[in-house]
Order: structure tokens, then C-alpha cells, then sequence
């Protein structure tokens, strides 16, 4: 109905640029041409048009009757063709057609030339809304003039036949471990999901997602994969269970197969139009694109985090450092939790949609976007952006000249001054001690500089399988558990910047029984002290938790020093550090009858001595199971 009444707008306006032609025929086909356009024949309406320039070479309206149909059909050097001959017909033409044919230098990368004619066009002191819409077209090709000089490095790979086919290719999502990706291929104007995996150093032949997400009557689209690769959030339009035209709706992974999706309900969904979700590496977070009321133009950018009842949060919009009075789709926030990529026509860029990143401050605030330059954008419209954990790759779709159809995917490598923050992920298998089969178990990271958990959530109930991600630059507490077994407990030091290689771990759980030990590798002190560290608190409540939930347990608490001093002063240090742990848990009202402390000194060492790195893990503090 817009682009109908748009158009009419443009035949009443094409009537006004111009006297009516003369020449009887030729009026009477621009009559003809009106009402195709009215009945949405663009094709039919060019045809009739052409015919009448071609009768009346002087016919001035439906010069820019023509170019109005072009641009409304994306024919863009066309369009600016006929403007280009209705001005050098009529000298004192308004100055609309001026901006008509700034548009159209716009949308064919002419900047130059297109800042030009929307200068004169200003110049004319047009109505205040169209002075708006010029001055930001003038913006942009101030930027594009400037970028287009200054080329950032780009050269797109295409994914390959295991991926790409004759039919369209798109909207491509990757787990972490940058080994499967999940992407929408369009069969027959159907949209489903399919996935392949990254083996033998290229993306192997793809094979349809699910039966239980993909639907022969729906279409399924513009999704998003969790960085473990369990959870894939996805649009879906005109399904009976929806609140409006198109939903989010999300589907857990179960070993080797999909549940049932569900709609993600309200309030993330409305009666208005949600898509194109993005998850936050912790899963807390959803991103999401909706043009309900309350933003700042047509559809912009929003987010529901979890509450405390484990249920999505009000939609809240990201403001204006993100959303313009314009367009904003297509968003992604990197596994570092950090950088934010999406797409946008209302800031400063190329023409129609570019692709912009984003960082969040200290403070928690997203900076002013940033394009990521030319040509990775022009003047075409760039969406769908995801980037690799690893920072250096990003996937896209494209039409370019070296595909196999329609729509394929592409990578290339990101610009320096884009990439994200360093990462590096953690994946394994939980299993029992004894028996080696996989079990369901709880596994948690918690940043230890800011208390905050990044990741907590199941292993699969199949397979035992988990994958994380941590953003280089902090400290973390890694703990794994499963009712009746000990906890698991790791700590990652990750404070440099440099390329950590991805942790891959075997975590075998030890079922509760006298006799079996943990050591407790998030009990930190100051050198040659015995006072707890903040840091040591989060790895503490995990004990008392622990002891609270299985009563008849008691313990002992160990503490151990490396070699370095005096034997007897070791000794000491090494009790008084098991005693601050034992003191720790009596103010947690643990009962004392259930606990005792014995500090080992440098007697039993687990690794050598000589090392800096041997001698750090003499340093530890254990507890030992006494009586269950």
C-alpha cells in the first residue's frame, strides 16, 4: 500500500514537472502509463513512457515520470538518465528535479556529483523536511568522497559448492569453534535452515538443519546461533502461534538433533514486527530488530535480558548512539561481549544500508557507530554481517560475480580497526571418574575482576559436550558439577593480550564418596600470607553451596606451599591458609564438627620445584572427603 501510494505521490508530482505534451499520442500514452502504474505494471508503465518520449522528445513530465519508475524499480542509471534530459529540456525547472537527480548520482556512487546538484537544491530553501533529507544525503557524500580515497583491504572469499548452490545463500551464523555454521538457503521460495561443517580444512556438503524447525509451509529466517552451537534463535512470520506478522522463536540442540522450537513470547514479541535476533555470548541478552512504537524511526534496535525469575525483561531500546530516525537491521554482538556490528542507512555512509560496529565504553555505554569503510561498504545495500570468534574472519552474503547463483557467502578478513576483542573458548566433555560415560552437569565461569558470570548453563544431556567463551584480559573461575560428585574446579589467567590457543578439556567427575579430593584452584593469598583475597570468594560460596546441599559430608582442609623458605615457616603458612578457609565456612554456619585443618607445608608436592610454573601449582589449597 506505501509503495502504491508513493507512486500515485509521483505521477500527481511528474504531471507538475512539465506542461502536458502536445502531440495527442503522446499524452495519451503517458495517460496509459498512469494507470499501469496504478495497477503496479512497472513494466508496462516504462514501456508506455518510453514510447511517449520517444513521440514528443520534448515531453518533460514524462521524462521524470520515468525517472521516478526507475528509481522505484532500482534502475538507477537509468533514472538519472531522464532527469539528466528533463533539466537540459526545461532550464527553469523546479528545484525537486535537482534533488531527484542527486538521488540518483547518489544510488550510481557518483558522490561528486551528487553533493552538487543537493547543494543547489538547498540552495532553493526547500520546506524543512526536505532540507533534512539533503542534508544528511550531504553528509554522506562528504564521507563516501573522502572513504572511497582512503580503501581499507578486502577480498572476499567465496565458502564454496559444500555451501553454495544456483539457489540463494544467506544470513550465515557460526558457533565459536568456527566449525559449523548454519545459514538460510531459498528453495522455491521456501526459506529454510541448513548446516554444514568445517572439516579437512573447507565447509563440507550442507544438509537440511531440521525437520522440527524447517517447515514446508513457513519460511524460517535471519537467525542466530549460540557460541556453543545450542541454541538457535530464528524469525518466523505467519505461524498461528504468532503475536504479529513475525516473530522470534528459539530451539535447543539435543546431541545431534533439535528440540521443538517455541515462540520466545512477550515482551520481546508484539503485535508489531521482531526479527533478526542476535544472542549475548552469556545468553542473557537478545538482540533483536522490531518496529514497534517508542523508537527512533522506521525499525530499530533492541534487547531483553533475563530476569532473576529466568523470564525475558522489557524490550528496551539501545538509543540513540545506536538508532537513527532511520533504518537499523541485521544485528550481531561479538562472543566478546564488546563489539557490535549491524547495518544502517541514517548513519554517515555509502548510500542505502552499510555495515557499522559499535564498542561498549567502561561504563557500559555504546559508542558513537563506526562504517566499516569502503569497500566492504558501497553504494549496494550491505547487511548480515557475523564475525569469528577469533576476530580475524567475517562472514557475509553477496551477489558478486564469483558465485555459483543466486545469493552466496563469502568471508574476508576484518580490518584491523574493526576486529574485536581477543577471545579464546573452552570446550570438552564431562564424564564419570569411574565409569567414563558422559554425564548432565552444570558448568560455570565467572570473571573473578568484575564478579560477573559469563557463561553458565548444561552440558548436552546426550553427549556431555560444552563450549565457552572468555574475552582475553581477565581472570576466570571455571567450575563443573553434577548432583551427587564433586565439583570440578580450574582457574584461567587469561590478563595478557596475547593469542591463547583454545582450551580443550576431559573433565572427569568424581563421584562423593571418603577418600576423594578436590583442590580448590580459586583460593588465592597475597605471598607469604594467609588473608583471603576477594577473589578467593566466589570459588568459597562454591564450598559452602557444596557442603550445604550434601549434609553428611565432612571435610578436610588442606593447604600447601612450594619449597622456597624455611620448612618450619611453610609449615605454618600452610596451616594458617587452611585455617582462613576453615574460619571462612564456620561464619558461613557451616557446622565445625564437619570440618577440620591440616596445613602440609612443602611435604607433598604435585609437580617440580625448579620451575616457576611447577612450583605455582605446590601452592594450592585442597579439601579431602573424611566421612559421608
Amino acid at each position: 500500500m506505501k509503495r502504491l501510494l508513493y507512486l500515485c505521490f509521483l505521477m500527481v508530482c511528474a504531471n507538475c514537472f512539465g506542461q502536458k505534451s502536445e502531440d495527442r499520442k503522446a499524452q495519451n500514452l503517458f495517460d496509459k502509463a498512469s494507470s499501469a502504474a496504478q495497477q503496479q505494471d512497472f513494466g508496462q508503465t516504462i514501456n508506455l513512457l518510453e514510447e511517449a518520449v520517444n513521440t514528443d522528445a520534448k515531453f518533460t513530465a514524462a521524462y521524470v515520470f520515468l525517472g521516478d519508475v526507475y528509481m522505484m524499480t532500482k534502475k538507477y542509471p537509468k533514472a538519472e538518465e531522464r532527469y539528466k534530459t528533463s533539466l537540459t529540456l526545461d532550464k527553469g525547472a523546479s528545484s525537486v528535479i535537482f534533488y531527484k537527480l542527486a538521488e540518483s548520482e547518489f544510488a550510481n556512487g557518483k558522490y561528486i556529483e551528487a553533493k552538487s546538484n543537493f547543494e543547489k537544491f538547498i540552495g532553493s530553501k526547500p520546506r524543512a523536511e526536505d532540507l533534512e533529507k539533503a542534508q544528511k544525503y550531504l553528509l554522506n557524500c562528504n564521507f563516501a568522497a573522502i572513504a572511497i580515497k582512503n580503501p581499507v583491504k578486502y577480498t572476499p572469499l567465496n565458502l564454496g559448492e559444500g555451501v553454495n548452490t544456483k539457489n540463494a545463500e544467506y544470513f550465515p551464523a557460526i558457533t565459536a569453534d568456527g566449525e559449523t555454521l548454519i545459514f538460510t538457503r531459498q528453495v522455491d521460495e521456501n526459506e529454510d535452515f541448513w548446516t554444514s561443517k568445517f572439516l579437512n580444512n573447507a565447509w563440507a556438503k550442507a544438509i537440511p538443519l531440521s525437520a522440527k524447525i524447517n517447515t514446508p509451509e513457513y519460511n524460517e529466517g535471519a537467525q542466530t546461533i549460540s557460541p556453543d552451537g545450542k541454541y538457535l534463535f530464528f524469525t518466523g512470520c505467519n505461524r498461528p502461534d504468532g503475536l504479529g506478522k513475525c516473530d522470534i522463536y528459539v530451539a535447543h540442540r539435543e546431541g545431534a538433533g533439535w528440540g521443538e522450537p517455541y515462540n520466545v513470547g512477550r515482551p520481546v514479541n508484539s503485535e508489531y514486527w521482531e526479527s533478526q535476533p542476535a544472542i549475548s555470548p552469556d545468553g542473557r541478552t537478545l538482540y533483536f530488530i522490531s518496529n514497534r512504537p517508542g523508537g527512533f524511526g522506521g525499525y530499530d534496535i533492541w534487547k531483553s535480558t533475563i530476569t532473576a525469575d529466568s523470564k525475558w525483561g522489557a524490550a528496551i531500546n539501545l538509543g540513540p548512539k545506536i538508532n537513527t530516525p532511520y533504518d537499523e537491521n541485521t544485528p550481531y554482538l561479538h562472543v566478546d561481549g564488546k563489539t557490535f556490528y549491524f547495518s544502517s542507512d541514517g548513519w554517515p555512509g555509502f548510500g542505502h544500508k552499510d555495515i557499522f560496529y559499535s564498542r561498549l565504553d567502561s561504563a557500559g555505554n555504546w559508542q558513537t557507530p563506526i562504517n566499516m569503510g569502503y569497500p566492504i561498504n558501497s553504494f549496494e545495500d550491505e547487511t548480515g554481517l557475523v564475525v569469528g570468534a577469533d576476530g580475524s574472519k567475517g562472514y557475509f552474503s553477496s551477489t558478486l560475480p564469483s558465485g555459483y547463483g543466486k545469493q552466496d557467502i563469502y568471508r574476508f578478513d576484518i580490518p584491523e580497526s574493526a576486529k574485536p576483542k581477543k577471545v579464546v573458548y573452552v570446550k570438552g566433555t564431562v564424564r564419570d571418574l569411574d565409569s567414563k560415560q558422559t554425564i548432565e552437569s552444570s558448568v560455570e565461569i565467572i570473571d573473578l575482576q568484575t564478579n560477573k558470570t559469563v557463561f553458565d548453563d548444561y552440558t548436552d544431556a546426550q553427549n556431555g559436550e560444552f563450549l565457552a567463551v572468555m574475552p582475553i584480559g581477565s581472570n576466570y573461575l571455571f567450575n563443573v558439577s553434577a548432583d551427587g560428585y564433586l565439583f570440578y574446579s580450574e582457574n584461567f589467567q587469561l590478563t595478557k593480550a596475547n593469542l591463547i590457543a583454545p582450551y580443550k578439556l576431559t573433565v572427569d567427575l568424581e563421584k562423593i564418596k571418603a577418600g576423594a579430593k578436590v583442590t580448590l584452584k580459586n583460593i588465592f593469598f597475597d605471598t607469604n600470607k594467609y588473608d583471603l583475597l576477594p577473589t578467593s570468594i566466589k570459588e568459597l560460596e562454591k564450598l559452602t553451596d557444596f557442603l550445604n546441599e550434601n549434609k553428611t559430608v565432612a571435610i578436610e582442609i588442606q593447604g600447601y606451599t612450594d619449597n622456597v623458605g624455611d620448612v618450619k615457616l611453610n609449615e605454618t603458612l600452610s596451616q594458617n591458609r587452611a585455617m582462613a578457609v576453615y574460619n571462612y565456612l564456620i561464619h558461613q554456619d557451616i557446622d565445625a564438627k564437619r570440618l577440620t585443618a591440616k596445613g602440609f607445608g612443602e611435604s607433598k608436592p604435585i609437580a617440580d620445584n625448579t620451575t616457576e610454573t611447577g612450583r605455582q601449582k605446590n601452592r594450592r589449597t585442597s579439601f579431602l572427603i573424611t566421612k559421608t
